[in-house]
């Protein structure tokens, strides 16, 4: 078990993309992290694109970031809710401050922007919100997977297997 005593929170909330919540759930889960579904308390069920639910373990403001290794950032629409919250945001931001894992695939990037996280970093996202990551300050690729230090992006959900493979070979570095 590669994430074993590891500890990832995946951000939801409404609307988000299916696959890009449960695939890296349960692909994380089977290498021994132990992984939480946290929202941002406007509900306890967020229902995803195609109608399956996620109960959330916690809401975001109970969440210390001392207490996690990563956090992932879903797309679908949720990353538009998401982002309103001010204590998303200061999640985020205080995991990246840490120098901890931020993965984001789809359009969780419009989280990274609101941020200010992105600034000269090279990164990847579905290609309808490319703009908004260059005018953040990112420098934006179009490939399957990009990590620049700790930040892993991806564009869709075809993109899940290297993308999750790149998040378990960056926390499985830090055994």
């Amino acid at each position: 078990m590669k994430l074993e005593n590891k500890n990832i929170v995946i951000l939801v909330e409404q609307q988000y993309q299916d696959l890009e919540v449960w695939y890296p759930y349960y692909r994380l889960k089977e290498e021994g992290a132990k992984v939480i579904l946290a929202g941002t308390g406007s509900a306890n069920t967020y229902m995803g694109k195609f109608g399956v639910p996620a109960k959330v373990d916690f809401s975001i403001d109970e969440l210390k970031v001392k207490n996690h290794d990563a956090v992932l950032i879903p797309g679908g629409w949720a990353p538009d809710f998401l982002r309103r919250y001010e204590t998303v945001i200061k999640f985020v931001q205080q995991m990246h401050k840490a120098g901890k894992l931020i993965a984001s695939i789809c359009h969780g990037g419009w989280v990274l922007a609101s941020c200010g996280i992105i600034e000269k970093r090279t990164l990847t996202s579905f290609f309808a919100i490319k703009d908004d990551l260059i005018n953040a300050g990112a420098k934006f690729v179009d490939k399957e997977v990009v990590v620049d230090k700790n930040l892993i992006t991806s564009r869709t959900p075809d993109d899940l297997p290297l993308f999750v493979f790149e998040i378990i070979k960056n926390l499985s570095r830090g055994k």
